[in-house]
């Protein structure tokens, strides 16, 4: 089982990320990112479940400058407190909660002492997106609809690292247009879509589609296993 640690940003600033170290080998590690709803039990699980396959997982924890100890559930209100929250994470002055991404990638490589992917669901999507255009130290991205990343601001941004990209065709807030034109500006990118809605991953959510997730998962893994090896 997996943890709460403190990690502490490149400007001082201290942050909880739960981490889960593998029993076994370590073959390199992944952060992950939280969706709108803090570093709740879905994404304490998804790092467990990265732990048994071997890599050291750290999911920071991107709400803890604007408030600590967010754990939300999926409720219509729990929605609109995240939502937020994530407003006002994305108005604090740069580099923001990029910081605690960036100090999450330098524990997991610290710990693993082998390569760093990153991966993020919704909102953690969209900064998994920005994470893989922007800070150093990581070897692959993968990004589950990734609420944003489909604007101009964010096509207009170029990856430094291999990425994969999880999309749903039935997705309210990404259009499948959006997607294909997404796909058109980075074709470096691997993209799938899913005959399921947003959140589709989340076994927590009513807009679980098990099949979907299943064939993103097996994706996922074979990707972080070809890029960390």
């Amino acid at each position: 089982m997996g943890s709460f640690v403190n990690l502490t940003s490149t400007d001082g600033f201290s942050a909880p990320a739960w981490v889960a170290v593998p029993e076994g080998p370590v073959r390199g590690a992944i952060v992950v990112l939280q969706e709108i709803f803090g570093v709740n039990s879905h994404i304490q699980a998804v790092t467990e479940r990265f732990a048994a396959r071997g890599y050291v997982a750290v999911a920071p924890s991107l709400f803890a400058r604007v408030q600590p100890d967010v754990d939300l559930g999926y409720a219509p209100a729990d929605m609109e407190r995240g939502m937020a929250l994530k407003a006002a994470t994305e108005a604090l002055p740069a580099p923001g909660a990029m910081a605690e991404v960036q100090a999450a990638i330098a524990h997991a490589a610290a710990i693993s002492g082998g390569k760093v992917g990153i991966v993020g669901f919704c909102w953690g999507g969209l900064m998994t997106w920005r994470a893989a255009c922007t800070l150093p130290g990581l070897a692959a991205a993968v990004a589950y609809y990734g609420g944003g990343m489909t604007t101009p601001a964010e096509v207009a941004r170029a990856p430094q690292c291999p990425v994969l990209a999880h999309f749903a065709r039935q997705d309210h807030w990404i259009s499948v247009d959006s997607v294909q034109a997404f796909g058109r500006a980075h074709p470096e990118v691997e993209i799938h879509l899913y005959d399921a809605d947003h959140g589709f991953n989340c076994d927590q959510r009513g807009a679980y589609d098990e099949s979907s997730a299943l064939v993103a998962r097996d994706r996922t893994l074979a990707f972080f296993d070809r890029h960390l090896a």
